[in-house]
């Protein structure tokens, strides 16, 4: 098992100005998440899970951040057990995301006033940023396919058919 964590390429550093930007998001959205959440936790009856998925998401994004960033887990020495809490927390984060994009989209478009209303602010925070990472998913990945396949492409791996 450590022959293949240490088969795992390291990813390229990050420029300064980007790794400060990304922390700074990274701890942002989180802690937006758990305080919209938390404000709004009683306020859409339509859809009473939507605040409860920003909260859980907001707190186990802002706990995998925290152990991501943390000096001492470079010292720690059961590295497989970090990388087997990362894939974990990972999982849930994904699963938890479909779910929550059901949620969301199974109310669109909310009512905002009625009896059976969803808070405005509440709803749109959980719904753009669902959205967005949607459409960074829509970029990110043909992104990195076309360099993973430009890398191989130059150094000859390619088999043309």
């Amino acid at each position: 098992m450590e022959g293949l964590l240490k088969s795992i390429p390291t990813p390229p550093a990050l420029s300064k100005p980007v790794e400060i930007i990304s922390k700074f998001i990274g701890i942002a959205l989180p802690i937006a998440e758990v305080s919209i959440g938390a404000v709004f936790l009683y306020d859409c009856p339509k859809q009473p899970y939507i605040p409860i998925y920003l909260l859980v998401s907001g707190v186990f994004t802002l706990v995998l951040d925290v152990v991501a960033w943390c000096p001492c887990r470079k010292i720690l020495k059961c590295v497989c057990a970090l990388y087997v809490w990362y894939l974990l927390v990972g999982l849930f984060l994904f699963c938890w995301f479909i779910a929550g994009s059901v949620w969301i989209y199974s109310v669109y478009p909310p009512d905002y006033t009625g009896t059976d209303y969803c808070d405005k602010t509440l709803y749109l925070f959980a719904f753009w940023t669902t959205t967005v990472v949607y459409i960074l998913l829509a970029i990110a990945l043909p992104v990195s396919y076309y360099k993973e396949y430009k890398e191989e492409e130059s150094d000859g791996n390619v088999v043309n058919v």
